[in-house]
């Protein structure tokens, strides 16, 4: 198994080196996806990827967190990864953690490793009972309870399972992603361990996370997968039961 962090990175020049370093001292080799930063933070970004073993991918035009996240996991596969951890630019997930997701990926190298946030008192309380919400709709969509949190951006993926799935079907290229893909893994046999993880709201105080066109967007994800396990509905069923 070789491991490698994947970090899509929009204007978080003020955290991103801490991010890189916490990740470093664990010995992963680090992807940054520079998803078409503002000028102070590609320069950030540039200075990180003379570091060794801490690549620089940069998109010229922002495609999204979804799209760079892909982005990413492409060029973690083409680079001879066969895992990749998915962690966020902000500083808000605890690289700590990441022992136990590395074991965890190479007990069940098959597996999709999905974090279960653990927060803080920083976590705003509009956004953590809102993701009930989101929670329902994906015990639904995949008739199961095997995944506890889709919205967690602490994850490891198996390259081999993911990137086939990311090129052959539409997934969501910004905050709806990171559901999209748990779900349409789960559709595709990928089993899931769920392992807690503590998250904190941000260190430099950035989020992306558009209150209005990413709800929308997230609620067009939910109706279009729902229409998606009715298709499934047989095999489901019979993985349920079986």
């Amino acid at each position: 198994m070789k491991l490698g962090a994947v970090i899509p990175v929009y204007n978080h020049g003020e955290a991103i080196g801490a991010v890189v370093q916490s990740i470093r001292a664990h010995g992963l080799p680090v992807l940054l996806v520079d998803d078409g930063s503002s000028a102070s933070c590609a320069a950030v970004l540039d200075a990180l990827s003379t570091e060794p073993d801490v690549h620089l991918l940069r998109l010229p035009v922002n495609q999204g967190k979804g799209g760079a996240v892909m982005a990413g996991l492409r060029t973690a596969q083409q680079r001879g990864w066969s895992h990749a951890l998915q962690i966020d630019a902000d500083g808000q997930h605890d690289a700590s953690d990441i022992p136990r997701f590395a074991a965890a990926a190479a007990a069940q190298p098959g597996h999709f490793i999905c974090g279960c946030p653990i927060y803080d008192e920083s976590v705003p309380k509009a956004r953590l009972y809102g993701r009930y919400a989101t929670h329902v709709w994906v015990w639904i969509n995949t008739l199961s309870l095997a995944i506890r949190d889709s919205m967690c951006g602490f994850r490891v993926y198996p390259l081999a399972a993911v990137v086939p799935l990311i090129d052959s079907v539409r997934v969501g290229r910004r905050m709806d992603f990171d559901v999209e893909v748990a779900v349409r893994l789960f559709w595709c046999g990928v089993p899931v361990v769920n392992l807690p993880t503590k998250v904190s709201y941000p260190s430099d105080g950035v989020s992306h996370f558009r209150a209005l066109h990413d709800n929308v967007l997230i609620s067009c994800m939910h109706t279009r997968l729902f229409f998606g396990m009715l298709v499934r509905l047989p095999v489901l069923l019979w993985r349920k039961f079986a």
